[in-house]
């Protein structure tokens, strides 16, 4: 006998009602809230946020200033030594392994995409190195697509500590808050997340003081 599927506990109307209040004030208190990867194009926003798995944004952009003039395109990317891509971006951390990621996806690109990164969620999840937080971010703010929120860590900490989800995995945190988050605000709010994230919401001492939240929060006055 086929399991039934387990169905979405509706929230209370309170509830929702709070989170609603949350994601209106820290709209507001960020209005200028965006991607903080340096990128002018698909491609480069692409190896911008593979290289950015456990690595600052910053170290990032500092890496990508000459990583950009060296390789232009996917072709460059597939056809580069394996050894010196690494090198390339060693300060980046774990840089062997996106510097494989980095490659077969820009060969995958090149063969089967013409040489242009995918417009749609289906074929980003193809290539390698790539989940769904990598291809939300590219295909929103490569291409204005909009199919979900990534989930980085600073997301996964605010929506844990705010009562948005209690999951650990990051496409279930994805779906808890699409459930709740209106969908216009899917491309905006996790920049918005991040930003209270670095000022606010630390990850190990919470400025729980100067949070525009707090009266709605609740795990207010303790780390989560």
């Amino acid at each position: 006998m086929a399991k039934k599927k387990k169905e979405k506990k509706e929230l209370p109307p309170e509830e929702k009602e709070r989170l609603l209040k949350i994601i209106e004030r820290l709209k507001a208190a960020y209005p200028e809230a965006r991607i903080a990867l340096k990128f002018s194009n698909p491609l480069e926003l692409l190896v911008a946020t593979i290289l950015s798995a456990q690595c600052t944004d910053e170290r990032v952009n500092q890496v990508t200033r000459q990583l950009f003039k060296k390789y232009r395109s996917a072709k460059d990317y597939a056809e580069a030594p394996l050894e010196e891509l690494a090198e390339d971006i060693r300060p980046t951390g774990f840089y062997q392994q996106k510097a494989k990621y980095i490659k077969e996806a820009c060969r995958m690109i090149e063969e089967e995409f013409g040489g242009e990164v995918p417009r749609n969620m289906d074929d980003m999840l193809k290539l390698p190195g790539v989940a769904r937080k990598t291809a939300n971010i590219v295909l929103a703010n490569a291409y204005g697509i909009v199919e979900g929120i990534p989930v980085d860590t600073h997301v996964r900490r605010l929506a844990k500590r705010l009562g948005f989800s209690n999951e650990k995995d990051p496409n279930k945190i994805e779906q808890d808050l699409m459930a709740i988050i209106p969908r216009e605000d899917w491309g905006f709010i996790p920049y918005v997340f991040q930003q209270h994230g670095r000022q606010i919401c630390k990850a190990k001492k919470p400025l729980c003081a100067k949070c525009v939240v707090r009266d709605l929060c609740p795990s207010r006055d303790k780390a989560a």
